[in-house]
């Protein structure tokens, strides 16, 4: 966990003034010092906090503001108000702020000392006071922030801590993504398109377009030596019959060209620095697969897909840009974590009369094995779909059981919209005929309330799943983004969930600034 945000950086800021002398400030130092180690000692934030001082005027306030804006390896700051902190000195510093932002409302001390509290402790140790005077100064200016009160000793709140540091990972992260699109849109599909610019303004990363010529440019580069080592790391890690082991046969072939094509896709998002990308089934290079001077993929690269989004880069199927980034911010949040996350697409329905509907995730090929509940069979099968209808590698397996949280990012014109829905993966019967990577799941409360409430949303066919993320870490990348999200969950129902996109489309329509 910590290597895998050891260069990033969360910074402290503990708010108080002079009015007390020149002791009570040494002492909210060193209260403040002793927290933060604390904090860092606990085991449980995946970033490690850095203490920045104590800020008693604008000025100092403003400087450190400043400063945290401008560094890199700073992704989010936690402000503390030990003592009364007047809010004003705070208004300056707070404007030229571009990094996320945690109010913490907690004490140094846990409890009241009774017997010995006198006016210097009361005085020094004002943090309900102080916190309130903050927190009113970020409303006044709507400052988007998330709140954590607790003790900074309880495991509660040093995990609501942990979630908003992730996110704030995977936010900083976004700012400098960059999406490659090999292929256009497909199909005139309208959910998985959008606004880029004001993608690009509100969310950070950055969509560009790729010839799919220019993708094959890098495979010209690619040595058969490459290819071959590859092909032997896909037998060291994946079960795999005979006949794709055998070279000469149609299924080795197959498996040697998608590792071309992995090599390839690594080779260009590498040069052009791309964090994300997405496919087109309907652009895959030279339409001639039996001309000698053939550049281009024989099918959809979808292992190679596979084992990238493992890796950690963002992918969308069919053109769709916004799932790519928000898979690859996704990944980032949950580095370090067990449970596995992966780029899903509803496919079928599955209607029981026992309560138990569900809706089967899949794609063509292109479903993260992070997922899977066994190792992966690395299989060859046809695949009768796009431009090429031929024989193509995939990873095959089935997701694990237990609960996950999915998400997606709609554009609805003038605003992003997020919605996430709590899901519970479920075993699936065999799919002998079906030879893809899947889950299998009832969205929360139920199929027929989970369903009709996503499609109410708009929410898109595409979503971006994960077993270790909870609606909270969306609940804090929504306010960081400034963008709508609606959580489907347990205790949803229809006509409340109905009126609160009422609500909304008023609220974001009255606020054109927030869109």
């Amino acid at each position: 966990m910590e290597k895998a945000f050891e260069n990033l950086e969360i910074w402290w800021i503990t708010g108080a003034q002079l009015l007390y002398g020149g002791d009570a400030v040494v002492k909210v130092d060193a209260h403040s010092k002793e927290m933060v180690e604390g904090l860092n000692n606990s085991g449980r934030l995946p970033i490690k906090v850095v203490y920045k001082g104590t800020a008693n005027s604008s000025r100092e306030v403003s400087d450190i503001m400043s400063a945290a804006s401008n560094e890199r390896r700073c992704v989010g700051v936690i402000t503390w108000m030990h003592t009364f902190s007047p809010a004003k000195m705070w208004i300056h510093g707070l404007q030229e702020l571009r990094k996320p932002l945690l109010h913490l409302h907690t004490q140094y001390n846990a409890e009241i000392p009774w017997d010995t509290m006198d006016m210097d402790f009361m005085n020094l140790n004002q943090s309900a006071h102080g916190d309130r005077e903050f927190g009113h100064i970020c409303a006044r200016m709507r400052v988007r922030r998330k709140v954590v009160v607790g003790y900074w000793q309880d495991p509660k709140t040093q995990d609501q801590i942990a979630v908003w540091s992730r996110v704030c990972a995977g936010w900083a992260d976004a700012q400098d993504m960059r999406v490659i699109r090999f292929g256009d849109q497909m199909n005139n599909v309208a959910v998985t398109d959008g606004d880029k610019v004001e993608a690009e303004m509100r969310l950070g990363y950055h969509v560009d377009y790729c010839p799919v010529s220019t993708l094959m440019e890098y495979g010209k580069g690619i040595t058969d030596a490459d290819v071959d080592a590859l092909v032997a790391e896909y037998f060291r890690l994946y079960d795999a019959d005979e006949k794709c082991k055998t070279p000469g046969t149609t299924e080795y072939k197959s498996i040697w060209n998608a590792a071309k094509a992995e090599l390839t896709l690594r080779a260009c998002l590498k040069a052009k620095g791309a964090k994300a990308f997405t496919t087109n089934f309907d652009d895959l290079g030279s339409a001639d697969v039996n001309d000698p001077h053939f550049v281009g993929f024989d099918q959809i690269p979808g292992l190679a897909s596979q084992r990238l989004m493992a890796e950690g880069y963002g992918f969308g199927a069919e053109g769709d840009w916004k799932s790519a980034a928000l898979y690859r911010t996704l990944w980032v949040m949950t580095q370090g974590l067990p449970g596995g996350c992966s780029f899903l697409e509803d496919y079928t329905l599955n209607f029981e009369q026992n309560g138990q509907s569900s809706i089967l995730q899949a794609h063509m090929l292109e479903v993260c094995p992070l997922i899977a509940a066994k190792k992966p069979r690395l299989e060859v099968h046809h695949l009768g779909i796009g431009i090429r209808k031929a024989q193509t590698a995939r990873l095959v397996f089935t997701s694990k059981p237990g609960p996950g949280v999915t998400a997606t990012v709609v554009d609805m014109g003038n605003r992003f919209r997020l919605i996430v829905n709590d899901v519970e993966c479920i075993e699936p019967k065999p799919l002998p005929k079906l030879p893809v990577a899947s889950a299998l799941w009832i969205p929360m409360p139920n199929f027929e309330i989970g369903a009709g409430a996503w499609i109410l949303a708009g929410g898109t066919h595409h979503s971006c799943f994960s077993y270790d993320l909870s609606p909270e870490y969306w609940e804090d990348y929504a306010e960081i983004a400034g963008i709508e999200m609606l959580h489907i969950n347990k205790d949803t129902k229809l006509a409340d969930f109905k009126r609160e996109m009422r609500y909304n489309e008023v609220y974001y329509m009255l606020n054109k600034s927030l869109c």
